[in-house]
């Protein structure tokens, strides 16, 4: 059974994310009053470049070729580290947080470094704005998940997800701040509102898709499906660390069942939560970015603060 758990854990996350970015846009759609496509169309988008031929720089070297196949590998291994439906498995040498973190930061390496491998001006500074903003992220990120850590006495979030809600409800407010703090890096990170437009192509406020301009092909649905996935990778962190409950803590098919439903639910209602504030909000200058970020970074070290104090 355990074997069937750690497939499941392998393949959920490719399998489900193009879904979630195909949902949001439907949600955004028909908060913008219009059809909208299907919420199938990313697989299809994917499918189609799987199928499509590539056409790559002359002055592209290793770096640009490989960088999609070590990204999208980081975002397989990251889905199989954290919890997603089960916390069952405890795999002490890559489901630590400050491995998940490195592991990420390494994929966020390795795309900036694809952006500028060509020459292409737009790669650079996509590259920059991508680096700057991951750079801010990176102490609210981890804080966050600290404050969590503190409060469970455990670094691996596996046994994080298993304490349950009783335990943090000790330290409610520093969880709810470290929830607040995670949930502004995790809209960074993914290339959400209000720091990014993830559907733009303007020379100007692009910063993801600058990064990938010179992608085509298979090695472009590769950086699209491994950008799903790391949206999906960030939500079930949400979801599971801050909101430990209906994930199965045994191997019984039906808690098994229970957890998949339960962490669907909990992806579709953070889905329209983004698709909401993307439908009711622009996207911010790059220069008032870090200072959304930087308060990110302060609500989590309030929140470590406050475990015990209330």
């Amino acid at each position: 059974m355990l074997i069937t758990i750690l497939i499941l854990q392998i393949i959920f996350v490719p399998l489900i994310s193009p879904l979630a970015i195909g949902f949001i846009k439907k949600i955004k759609a028909k908060l913008q009053n219009r059809r909208g496509a299907s919420i199938f169309q990313p697989y299809k988008d994917l499918w189609k470049l799987l199928h499509k031929d590539e056409v790559i720089s002359s002055d592209a070297s290793w770096i640009f070729k490989v960088s999609p196949y070590i990204i999208f590998s980081i975002t397989v291994i990251v889905g199989a580290s954290i919890p997603l439906f089960s916390s069952v498995l405890i795999n002490f040498y890559t489901t630590d947080i400050l491995v998940i973190v490195y592991l990420l930061s390494i994929g966020t390496f390795f795309l900036a470094l694809s952006g500028m491998d060509t020459g292409n001006s737009f790669g650079g500074f996509g590259s920059s704005r991508e680096m700057t903003i991951s750079a801010m992220a990176e102490g609210g990120l981890i804080f966050s998940l600290l404050t969590m850590a503190i409060i469970s006495g455990t670094t691996n979030l596996f046994e994080i997800s298993n304490i349950g809600l009783f335990a943090f409800s000790k330290s409610i407010l520093s969880v709810i701040l470290a929830f607040i703090a995670f949930f502004i890096v995790l809209l960074a990170e993914n290339g959400r509102f209000p720091y990014d437009n993830p559907d733009t192509h303007l020379e100007l406020t692009m910063i993801h898709e600058a990064m990938i301009l010179e992608y085509s092909g298979k090695k472009l649905a590769l950086m699209e499906w491994a950008g799903a996935n790391k949206f999906i990778i960030f939500t079930s962190l949400c979801a599971n660390i801050f909101f430990p409950f209906g994930i199965a803590q045994s191997v019984s098919l039906d808690a098994l069942s229970i957890g998949i439903i339960v962490l669907i639910i909990k992806i579709i209602i953070f889905c329209l939560i983004i698709g909401f504030l993307e439908s009711k909000m622009s996207k911010f200058r790059f220069f008032r970015l870090p200072d959304l970020l930087i308060v990110s970074f302060i609500i989590s070290i309030v929140a470590i603060g406050l475990i015990n104090q209330l």
